[in-house]
């Protein structure tokens, strides 16, 4: 097989000859002269610069801020028992997940234009859609957490067990991973048409994964607005009670101030997805121009960002995490100053002063939890 046939999956007509110079190209040892990924790599080398600067920053960032979520939540036996923090710790896994699978992923195929076999590459963007997938069914689940908590406060408890909430993250996780390596499973643009965004990936299974993920961000929006909508009763409600205190007026307030971290929610989750999945779909439909495909590699850059600020909406507004993080950093202090003092007797606290101490970082924060 020449050259010629190998010089761009473009110049193949017949979507099976398409298929075939992605496999020679593929068990090819002559790198990226006979690679027909080439016209997915289409960033300059100052695009180049920018996408590995700032993916490897966001990544970065992304990363610690969700590892140090995952850390306060797991070490803390009172988190790890309570749904709604199982459901964040969730969010902050897949979160993880996706900066470092994606970020090296992006990085490696974009900058430094690495060829994988087909079934690494499969496995490689299967790896980061289940990454985004499991992120945005975390987001619902926490949604529907959040549903629950204001619709039936009395029966909460009872309704949402800790049982409940690790079978239903077990499917969520069971199903992102079952979607996203269905191309991996022979779901590939053979002889279907190939996506304009992606290499190997049939415009039919992309059509499915953005039904699947609308679906999802469709639950997330009305599960909010009703929460939204409540909160917006509860301000009418606080109005004509101003000056005067009524039974369920602290519950209301909590509301109110939950639905303004939910409108952050909703704001911050539009602005990042919307014009990714909007050029998805616009892929679908018509032929993309280099131009366009290069705007896509820069937006991909937002869903990213939308992982690096979950943590800061959904984990360090609550008044539980932040009172883990005060236990951590007292329990560090306490041994560096153990280390520290190299021999030195400590001056020992009494059990009334350390339970003090305690009560103090543990209580404050409580009052403003915006959690059940």
């Amino acid at each position: 097989m020449g050259k010629d046939f190998l010089a761009s999956p473009a110049e193949a007509s017949h979507p099976m000859e398409r298929c075939l110079v992605m496999e020679a190209a593929n068990g090819s040892e002559d790198g990226l002269d006979f690679n027909p990924m080439k016209d997915y790599m289409i960033l300059s080398s100052h695009q180049k610069i920018a996408i590995a600067a700032l993916c490897t920053t966001l990544g970065l960032l992304s990363a610690l801020e969700n590892l140090a979520v995952l850390y306060l939540i797991l070490s803390s036996h009172r988190l790890r028992k309570k749904p709604s923090y199982l459901f964040i710790g969730s969010l902050a896994g897949a979160d993880f997940l996706a900066s470092v699978i994606f970020a090296c992923n992006f990085v490696n195929f974009h900058v430094f234009h690495g060829v994988d076999s087909k079934a690494v590459f499969l496995l490689k963007i299967g790896s980061v859609t289940m990454t985004f997938t499991a992120s945005v069914g975390s987001l619902l689940l926490t949604a529907i957490d959040r549903y629950l908590c204001l619709r039936y406060p009395p029966t909460y408890k009872a309704l949402l067990t800790r049982g409940r909430a690790l079978l239903t993250l077990g499917i969520m996780w069971v199903l992102s991973a079952l979607v996203s390596y269905l191309p991996l499973m022979g779901w590939t643009c053979c002889p279907s048409p190939c996506s304009e965004l992606f290499p190997l990936i049939p415009n039919d299974y992309l059509l499915g994964w953005l039904l699947f993920i609308a679906f999802l961000f469709s639950g997330i929006i009305y599960t909010y607005g009703h929460v939204l909508w409540k909160a917006h009763q509860h301000v009418a409600s606080l109005a004509e009670h101003q000056g005067r205190q009524v039974p369920g007026m602290a519950r209301m307030r909590l509301d109110v101030r939950l639905a303004k971290t939910l409108g952050v929610v909703l704001a911050v989750l539009l602005v990042c997805w919307f014009p990714v999945l909007a050029l998805m779909a616009y892929s679908l439909a018509t032929t993309l121009s280099d131009k366009v495909k290069k705007v896509f590699a820069f937006c991909s850059l937002l869903c990213l960002v939308n992982s690096m600020v979950n943590p800061i909406i959904y984990a360090l507004r609550s008044g539980e995490i932040r009172s883990s993080a005060h236990h951590c950093l007292a329990r560090w202090k306490k041994r560096l100053r153990g280390r520290g003092a190299e021999g030195k007797e400590e001056v020992p606290r009494s059990s009334v002063s350390e339970t003090e101490a305690d009560v103090k970082i543990t209580q404050w924060p409580d009052s403003r939890s915006l959690y059940c």
